[in-house]
């Protein structure tokens, strides 16, 4: 094995913590440090040999950090930092906005073209596998309807939004499909479902001292993107409440693409179906995020600069194996 891909990580929620234990168990990277806009002294990581800087301190990194991992939030984070950063590191980030990638895309493009780096945005499993998998299944059956559904599960970032309104304490977010539409979809049945159909949206909040739920409630339903698309309901709950029963951060999902093959007048009814069932999200979130820093890395050392998509990764990338191992192993 050649050197280390030197991995840095700016942010430490759940997602910084997952990146932490991700690279960890990846015997091609080490982990320079996690870099934080808390007090360094503040923040106790999961390893003893972790080390933890603040903020400021990643303009002494740029030459010490092959792949920086962006760990904050779509909402308020990434929009800043992901075209800031991207003009000093290659980066890797789970920008998850998905009516704001083409606009995010472009603000990191131009920063990641003139410094010579590479950032690979919107990593993760949707956006992100799920991304990957809707396309595979456009291009194998042209003819047909794509779905996709998620849950029952926390969704990472819309939990983040509803941490971010004025008036929330904490808070979480379930994501819950229609268990008569998957069915549906699954026979082979192409419905139309609309947004409101395949989904609803449960928000669990502890509001702060003195906050009028009314106006929580309403700021979290009619949120464009998050939520204002969606049956959404707001339960407001205790903090005992949240830590004893919302604790666990699961999630999961499907893409199924339903079409057909064959002559017009004998088709044959095909269904693609790709799914997810994860324990923790950040978790599983994390670790493609790891898969996909070493494959940025070897893309800039290649000269592939600029923001990039999973659409411009080639899978054989994210394997710490030679190419000769995947032909001999896994093809």
């Amino acid at each position: 094995m050649g050197e280390k891909i030197r991995i840095g990580i700016a942010g430490y929620g759940n997602l910084g913590r997952g990146v932490e234990a991700a690279v960890a168990r990846t015997p091609d990277m080490e982990l320079v440090g996690v870099f934080t806009r808390r007090d360094p002294a503040a923040v106790t990581p999961q390893a003893d040999g972790t080390r933890v800087y603040g903020w400021d301190a990643l303009a002494r990194f740029e030459d010490a950090v092959d792949v920086l991992i962006l760990c904050g939030g779509s909402k308020e984070d990434l929009p800043q930092q992901g075209p800031a950063l991207a003009a000093r590191f290659t980066t890797v980030d789970s920008f998850d906005t998905h009516a704001r990638i083409p606009e995010y895309f472009a603000s990191v493009d131009g920063p990641a073209r003139a410094a010579g780096t590479t950032a690979v945005i919107s990593t993760g499993w949707d956006p992100g596998l799920f991304s990957l998998n809707r396309v595979l299944g456009e291009s194998i059956l042209p003819s047909g309807e794509t779905y996709t559904f998620w849950g029952r599960g926390v969704s990472q970032g819309h939990s983040d939004a509803v941490r971010k309104v004025p008036g929330v304490a904490a808070g979480v977010q379930y994501t819950i499909p229609s268990e008569q539409a998957v069915e549906a979809v699954r026979r082979g049945d192409r419905p139309e479902l609309s947004t409101r159909d395949k989904h609803v949206r449960e928000c669990f909040v502890v509001l702060e001292d003195g906050a009028d739920a009314e106006t929580v409630r309403e700021a979290i339903v009619t949120m464009p993107h998050y939520f204002e698309p969606y049956d959404t309901t707001v339960h407001f709950i205790t903090a005992e409440e949240l830590a004893r029963d919302h604790a666990g951060i699961p999630h999961g999902g499907f893409v199924i693409r339903s079409g057909e093959t064959g002559p017009a007048d004998d088709s044959s009814g095909q269904v693609y179906e790709f799914s997810l069932k994860l324990g923790s999200n950040p978790g599983f979130t994390s670790s493609v995020l790891v898969a996909y820093a070493r494959a940025a890395h070897r893309m800039n050392v290649r000269g592939e600069v600029g923001a990039k998509t999973l659409y411009d990764v080639a899978p054989g990338l994210l394997s710490p194996k030679t190419p000769e191992q995947l032909r001999a192993e896994d093809l």
